[in-house]
């Protein structure tokens, strides 16, 4: 999985350690939701069962593979409406 070095520096934040790289690998494959920022990076989110069905959210580089974030979206109910 290729990361920025601002993930690599976030990942070690204890709300995020918790984050697997095969959560966030089934994000990128299989999302439930998808947008593109103005920026062109790509938002992705997914459940992760594992984790009592949280929302995960990956942020990609406009390459659509490079991991520049990943976090517990607690607002992404919000954005279903």
């Amino acid at each position: 999985m290729k990361t920025t070095e601002y993930f690599k520096a976030t990942r070690n934040r204890l709300d995020r350690k918790v984050i697997s790289d095969e959560w966030i690998e089934e994000v990128i494959a299989n999302p439930v939701s998808e947008a593109v920022q103005l920026d062109g990076r790509i938002r992705r989110w997914g459940f992760v069962p594992e984790c009592e069905n949280r929302v995960l959210r990956v942020i990609l580089l406009p390459d659509g593979e490079t991991v520049h974030n990943a976090f517990f979206d607690r607002s992404f109910t919000r954005l279903r409406k």
